[in-house]
Parts: structure tokens; C-alpha cells; sequence
């Protein structure tokens, strides 16, 4: 589990995942109550960029990733405007 600061209001909360390896990972982000996968192939890196601008998203909270063993990742947490359109 990783923790994250508290954002300024309005911020959206932005993580970034990479993995290779084969097999589905996980990640969950309790505060604003979303998840999401992403499929990680053998021989490959795989990307998924996520920006949560919902309640919620401005507040400190948690990060949780599951993989399974042979699955290797990294994680970017941060904090941004989101798109004007989700303002």
C-alpha cells in the first residue's frame, strides 16, 4: 500500500502504472473508491495513465496494487488540473 498527501481543492489525483510480465495487476484507490487493471503481456511494457477528478480525489489516501508474482511494475502518484471540461 502507498499513501499520498493531501491535494490543494480542485486538484485531481493522477497515477500512472507501468508492468511487463504476464498476468493482470490491480490497483485500487480506496479515498475516492475506484479500481482499475491493466493486462501486462510478456516481453512488454504496458502503460495506463489515470486521472481521478471526483469527491474525494483532493484528500490523502492510499494506493493499493495487486500483481501476480511474475508481473513486475511502478507507479507514479501526483496531483494536477484536470481538463477544463471536468471542472
Amino acid at each position: 500500500m502507498f499513501s499520498f498527501k493531501k491535494g490543494q481543492k480542485g486538484d485531481a489525483l493522477i497515477i500512472a502504472v507501468r508492468c511487463q510480465g504476464k498476468g493482470e495487476l490491480k490497483v485500487s484507490v480506496k479515498t475516492v473508491h475506484a479500481a482499475f487493471p491493466l493486462a501486462c503481456v510478456d516481453g512488454e511494457v504496458s502503460t495506463t495513465y489515470n486521472m481521478v477528478n471526483m469527491s474525494g480525489a483532493d484528500k490523502e489516501g492510499t494506493v493499493a496494487v495487486t500483481a501476480p508474482s511474475a508481473v513486475r511494475w511502478s507507479m507514479t502518484i501526483g496531483r494536477g488540473e484536470p481538463p477544463k471540461e471536468e471542472r
